[in-house]
């Protein structure tokens, strides 16, 4: 970005993310605080475009920020009706005699969490909070002496090879007394704010899954509403932390989405494609055959709980919900836990002048730090494979998380395996030939299409990849390029070029405009060259109910 002069905004509070996290704090300072002036941006085109989850949600803090929420809830909220969880295996299924205790949702409420954040951006600005849909964060400002100080919205009309178009727009300065971040999972402001501040010298890595999720309409004499399925099993297998969930909403509508954790070993797994092999599962295709589908999309999954939490204060600055990495992993929902964060970081403002120092101290103290050290040992079990994982899942729960030591995370990007390691015969769980499927969509461009994402394609790719001779010398040797396989929207591919670098006869294509920002890349490419940065504003996908 040029040093030029910048038109600036000032304000007490500026949060980046309209997400949950971002909309219950704005809400809640002002509850405390109305004489606070506090803007909320979002780089989405809309608010909850680029929300995508489950979801199923605690009410408990919705009721505690807005206690009438039940008389006018958003446009889709179905209560939680009946719990089921399956084992898969190729052909069946095994229901569990009982749903474990983590996964019980009695008095839940299934909703689009992108609708209930498009629920919530108006009730925020009736308590005066300003909201910026299409305003992209792009870099943090800092004082002199280093501490917080804002953020500059990133230039409108640059094109590829950085010329100015006639449509430029300069991005303007927003400064605050505090910025706080709710990017959600892997935010990529967070990411060097961690790296600047050393907020993570006392924890382990961050862990993370991948989600990908599609709505589908089907004939509504199939459709439960309030029914909750969740399962283990095929097409993972038992390296491979993975399972499904599939949600029964109303007038004929199931939500329905695979997680792969990303700390899978096998280079040639292939998250977009086990997500739609589950679905021509027999338990899955009798309820979504004739049906259509709705929306797709993907994202990022933050999943390293208590041990990798890293500090959430700095000067100037508070981490709260996903960017934090506050999800809980055995309910799969960090919604409340998001909220909660939320809710703690305005009380904490509107208690100390705005001053960020001691939050850190008070969220680890909370229901929020509490929730996750009980449950910090079971998703780290789970790198020891699915029985091992499932036995030490029990124990944990009996223990309430009690045991004497903390099982230790490592970077995802560390754990894939090279070429070779994995032969054909033991991946027989997930053979990823998917020539005879049925449902759509059948490839991953199709799944872009449902995505609805759109990016200007003369602008500065936002991908960056750091030295693109890796990709075909080093990691075609190694890894055989994972990059083309755990991207669920096609974006990196190797193609044939007779000028490619190394003599190779190879290069690295990068399809930006396909991203649906979902972060996998970021976090998964084994060489750690690959860096996400935000598009224009507006750009990304543009999910419907997701």
């Amino acid at each position: 970005m040029s040093d030029i002069e910048r038109d600036v905004m000032e304000y007490d509070v500026v949060t980046v993310g309209a997400g949950p996290a971002g909309l219950a704090f704005a809400i809640r300072l002002k509850q405390l605080d109305p004489n606070l002036s506090v803007c909320v941006i979002e780089k989405a085109s809309t608010i909850g475009a680029h929300i995508l989850s489950g979801a199923v949600i605690e009410p408990g803090p919705l009721d505690e920020l807005l206690p009438g929420w039940r008389d006018n809830p958003p446009p889709i909220c179905i209560p939680a009706a009946e719990d089921e969880f399956l084992f898969l295996t190729k052909t069946g299924s095994i229901k569990a005699p009982m749903v474990p205790p983590q996964m019980h949702n009695h008095g839940n409420f299934i909703v689009s969490l992108g609708a209930l954040c498009a629920w919530l951006a108006p009730q925020a600005e009736a308590l005066g909070v300003e909201i910026y849909p299409g305003f992209a964060a792009a870099e943090t400002l800092h004082d002199d002496d280093g501490r917080v100080a804002g953020v500059r919205i990133g230039d409108m009309g640059v094109a590829k090879d950085g010329a100015h178009k006639p449509g430029f727009t300069q991005g303007i300065d927003i400064r605050a007394k505090v910025t706080v971040l709710a990017e959600g999972a892997r935010g990529h402001l967070t990411k060097r704010l961690i790296k600047r501040f050393d907020l993570a010298r006392d924890a382990d890595p961050q862990g993370y899954s991948i989600g990908i999720k599609e709505l589908w309409q089907v004939p509504e004499e199939r459709v439960s509403p309030g029914k909750i399925v969740h399962s283990l099993g095929w097409p993972a297998d038992s390296k491979i932390y993975g399972g499904s969930f599939l949600y029964h909403l109303d007038k004929g509508r199931i939500a329905l989405g695979y997680i792969s954790g990303l700390d899978y070993k096998d280079p040639q797994y292939k998250p977009w494609e086990a997500f739609q092999q589950w679905k021509n599962h027999p338990s899955v295709k009798a309820l979504l055959e004739g049906g259509t589908i709705v929306s797709a999309g993907a994202r990022a999954i933050v999943t390293g709980g208590w041990q990798s939490l890293p500090k959430c204060d700095m000067p100037g600055a508070l981490l709260i919900g996903d960017t934090a990495g506050l999800l809980n992993v055995p309910k799969i929902k960090g919604t409340h836990q998001a909220m909660r964060s939320a809710m703690l970081a305005a009380e904490h403002l509107a208690a100390s002048q705005l001053s960020p120092d001691g939050f850190d101290a008070k969220l680890r103290a909370s229901v929020v730090g509490d929730e996750l050290r009980k449950v910090r040992n079971i998703k780290p079990g789970f790198k020891k494979g699915l029985w091992f994982g499932l036995l030490n899942a029990a124990w944990e729960t009996l223990t309430g998380g009690l045991s004497p030591w903390t099982l230790k995370n490592k970077a995802d990007w560390s754990s894939i395996d090279k070429v070779g390691a994995h032969e054909a015969d033991k991946r027989a769980a997930v053979e990823q030939e998917y020539v005879a499927r049925d449902l759509a969509p059948r490839d991953r461009l199709a799944g872009v299409y449902f995505a609805a994402t759109e990016h200007d394609e003369d602008q500065p790719v936002h991908l960056v990849v750091h030295d693109t001779t890796v990709c075909v010398t080093r990691c075609a040797t190694e890894y055989g390029n994972p990059c083309t396989r755990f991207c669920p929207a096609g974006v990196y591919e190797i193609v044939d070029d007779p000028d490619g670098p190394a003599n190779s006869g190879k290069r690295l294509q990068i399809n930006s405009a396909n991203c649906v920002h979902c972060k996998t890349c970021d976090i998964k490419d084994p060489y750690e060259i690959i860096t996400w940065v935000t598009p224009e504003g507006g750009s990304g996908p543009n999910y419907q109910n997701l």
